[in-house]
């Protein structure tokens, strides 16, 4: 026995419906405004809010598709809405507003926010965050790390922290000081090895959590080391707060360059300045023989920085002692004299200096 054909139905059904580009269904950031069912003829209003004109003509096609596809299903209309969304429209799952920008307002407490993102995992873009947040500390900042990426935090883990952060009553969080750096992550929040099993809806709700209710305290700079992809965790970051900028981060091989392409195009899309490209595992120094190794080919992250105008901010050598000192808790931007260190110091400060002040 079919479904009534209902405007709540209709709304289940186009929770298939992806934003183009991404993993994030159109329902879940509220793209979709007032249903209306009379008989079988459905009027199903897309809203426009910050998306480009190609985003939401693919997205009428493909919620024309959909609708058309359900029993009862005669005719269907797919109007577009420039203006204020419609009272009756459903709020998100979070009852956040159907405009997905509207919440976003500067965080209390913080200056600049600078995200550490790469498309692909595997490129060292969690050991690039913790290392540049500490350089930036190194060199008279006053710096928070959050790790956002809340499935495989390992920021505790590099910077050898297992402290609990205080939460109040009213669910405010403190951050714990490591290193000189304020920090807040998944990974203190929840006993060790235990899994975050979690859909896209309470992804959201966590970074949401950690953007607007943890007790940041004059900070200059708010590190965020994002997950992987360009997903829901990215999104999430970009509805809630102006960025001063982002930090891609890749290795020079291609299979990691094609990955930051698609991220490039996606912060991009949604108008976050990407401040340049990182490559990390960039080439090694034969410890024995003092000559230059390109582990990994050479060139890459330069060729795609130029690709899209962009910088080269950095070429962050493989250095044994990012690797040990990410195991230890004695992160390489901290051990004098290593090879990482300079690195660091020079990408620290070329962020700094390249960070957009923004508007809430």
């Amino acid at each position: 026995m079919s479904q009534p054909l209902t405007p709540e139905s209709i709304m289940t059904a186009l929770r298939e419906v992806k934003v183009p580009g991404t993993r994030v269904d159109v329902v879940s950031i509220n793209l979709i405004g007032e249903i209306v069912v009379t008989g079988g003829q459905v009027t199903v209003t897309v809203v426009r809010t910050s998306e480009k004109e190609e985003t939401i003509a693919q997205v009428r096609q493909d919620v024309l598709r959909v609708v058309s596809a359900l029993p009862g299903v005669q005719s269907v209309e797919v109007p577009v809405d420039d203006r204020t969304p419609p009272k009756q429209a459903p709020r998100g799952p979070h009852g956040q507003s159907p405009d997905p920008f509207a919440d976003r307002a500067k965080l209390p407490g913080v200056g600049k926010v600078i995200a550490v993102a790469s498309a692909k995992g595997g490129v060292g873009k969690s050991s690039v965050a913790v290392n540049l947040a500490l350089a930036l500390a190194d060199a008279g900042h006053r710096v928070g790390l959050l790790d956002a990426d809340v499935y495989g935090p390992s920021v505790p883990t590099m910077l050898g922290i297992h402290e609990q952060p205080e939460v109040t009553a009213d669910r405010k969080i403190f951050p714990v000081m490591a290193m000189g750096l304020q920090v807040i992550s998944m990974g203190l929040l929840l006993p060790p090895d235990q899994p975050v099993i979690w859909r896209g809806p309470l992804v959201f709700s966590a970074i949401k959590q950690f953007l607007k209710d943890v007790q940041w305290k004059d900070l200059d700079i708010l590190v965020v080391d994002m997950p992987p992809g360009t997903g829901d965790a990215q999104l999430t970051l970009i509805q809630q707060v102006p960025l001063s900028g982002i930090v891609m981060v890749t290795t020079p091989q291609e299979v990691a360059l094609a990955d930051v392409r698609r991220g490039i195009r996606m912060f991009r899309e949604t108008q976050v300045p990407v401040l340049g490209i990182v490559e990390n595992m960039s080439y090694f120094i034969c410890p024995g023989c003092s000559m230059k190794h390109d582990i990994f080919g050479t060139g890459g992250g330069g060729e795609v920085a130029a690709q899209y105008g962009l910088p080269l901010l950095g070429e962050i050598p493989i250095d044994p002692a990012i690797r040990t000192g990410g195991d230890a808790g004695l992160p390489a931007a901290r051990v004098p004299g290593s090879a990482a260190q300079a690195a660091f110091a020079k990408l620290a400060k070329t962020v700094a200096e390249l960070a957009v002040d923004v508007a809430g």
